[in-house]
């Protein structure tokens, strides 16, 4: 008849662990300040991209020779202007 063995426990590297531990957290860290970094990217070219839109508008707002025309065009280039202003502040913080 076989005898049986005790199964064997393996292991453990305290000091591997910590170490590959260490590499993962320094990983994290860096995905997290390129991924911050391509979200403030990102807020910029969005906002440039707004404001270039709002300065079409109000010169379009401007060449109307209709006041009421005129009155809209600018109320919504200030709205849009507001928005984006609160939106990519907040953004922003978020990604601070």
């Amino acid at each position: 008849m076989a005898t049986k063995t005790a199964p064997t426990v393996p292991t453990f590297d305290a000091a591997a662990f910590e170490e590959a531990a260490g590499r993962v957290r320094e990983l994290n860290e860096r995905i997290i300040a390129g991924s911050k970094a391509a979200g403030l990217t990102s807020i910029d070219a969005y906002e440039k991209a707004l404001t270039s839109l709002v300065d079409f508008e109000q010169k379009v707002a401007g060449a109307s020779n209709l006041d009421w025309v005129t009155a809209v065009a600018q109320t919504h280039a200030t709205f849009v202007q507001d928005v984006t202003a609160v939106y990519t502040k907040a953004a922003r913080e978020l990604l601070a």
